[in-house]
């Protein structure tokens, strides 16, 4: 479900009707956008390689410093029940690769999650409203509506030379402008 951008701002900016191109459909559309532009997005996360649980503590051990603060509620992937959820960190400053949550449950010894689990602050609120994002995210959303419904899935650009490679590796490039302020560093490698 698309969070940033809804199906009635697309539907809008591409002048379509809701008869021709249904909420679902227009949905699925920004959601790829979304899925495609917020993960370059800084948000604070930290993938967790080691969680055990002590006299109802759970312990995440994570791959890079994890930048969590108490009191902040972070969403827990990937690592298994009881660890997977919403929950409100405790302790941050156990290490700069530790961070603690209140678990109640029977001990877990120390283990390793594979593949890595994922510890996230609620990242998509955060670009709610953020011009550049949605800017950012219609864009992408209307050239991934253009090749979906172009004929033969050649898009024709403004100068109406056929440009079959709309959604290559430049897709981002186009809009990197838009998102320079916000661009995660780390996700930016080579």
């Amino acid at each position: 479900m698309p969070t940033i951008v809804t199906a009635t701002e697309l539907r809008t900016i591409l002048g379509v009707s809701s008869s021709l191109y249904s909420d679902a459909y227009l949905n699925d559309i920004v959601d790829a956008s979304e899925n495609l532009v917020l993960p370059m997005l800084v948000t604070f996360q930290s993938k967790i390689n080691k969680v055990k649980l002590e006299d109802n503590v759970a312990y995440f051990e994570t791959a890079t410093i994890q930048e969590f603060t108490e009191g902040q509620s972070v969403i827990i992937t990937g690592c298994g029940s009881p660890f997977n959820g919403t929950h409100t960190v405790t302790d941050d400053e156990i290490s700069d690769y530790v961070f603690t949550v209140a678990i109640t449950n029977a001990d877990i010894l120390e283990k390793n999650v594979i593949p890595a689990g994922n510890a996230a602050l609620s990242g998509l609120s955060t670009y709610v409203g953020n011009a550049n994002a949605e800017a950012a995210i219609l864009a992408i959303s209307v050239e991934i509506f253009q090749a979906r419904t172009a004929a033969g899935g050649s898009i024709e650009g403004i100068d109406f030379a056929v440009t079959p490679y709309r959604l290559s590796k430049n897709l981002l490039a186009k809009v990197t402008g838009l998102l320079g302020p916000y661009l995660d560093v780390e996700t930016m490698v080579g």
